[in-house]
């Protein structure tokens, strides 16, 4: 895994927990929208649930894929963090922080940092260069 892959997969399951979220949504939308017929025939008893109940159990269910989703991205920004912080430069530290963890443009940290775009993009350069020998450093240890 390359140190830019690496220091990505924060933002990738930040976008996966949206996206079900998203999937949330919906099946409240669907499930709201479910209305009973009245009818004096009688019902199929080979029926196992209504629609209601489908999507209410698809809700619980994604809401705990979302909780165990929330529970690894945190651990995953913990040890981001922990590997940030190896860095001995704080200009590193930062920028990686804002990249990584915040999730901002280049263009939004070029200007907090007071950076011109190339600036940023070399100072995010240098900061991966020294993130790769932490991550052989660490996998030699494996």
């Amino acid at each position: 895994m390359t140190p830019k892959e690496y220091m990505s997969q924060a933002r990738y399951l930040d976008e996966r927990i949206n996206s079900k979220i998203q999937q949330i949504t919906s099946l409240n939308e669907l499930a709201t929208k479910c209305t009973s017929t009245l009818s004096d025939m009688p019902k199929n008893p080979n029926k196992t649930a209504s629609q209601m109940e489908n999507a209410i159990i698809n809700i619980i269910s994604l809401e705990e894929e979302i909780n165990k989703d929330i529970d690894s991205l945190v651990d995953l920004k913990r040890e981001i963090m922990r590997t940030i912080k190896r860095l001995s430069c704080t200009e590193y530290q930062i920028l990686l922080e804002k990249r990584y963890l915040c999730f901002l443009s280049w263009e939004k940290i070029a200007v907090d940092l007071n950076f011109s775009i190339q600036h940023t993009y070399r100072i995010h350069d240098e900061a991966l260069k020294k993130i790769s020998i932490f991550l052989k450093d660490e996998s030699k240890c494996d």
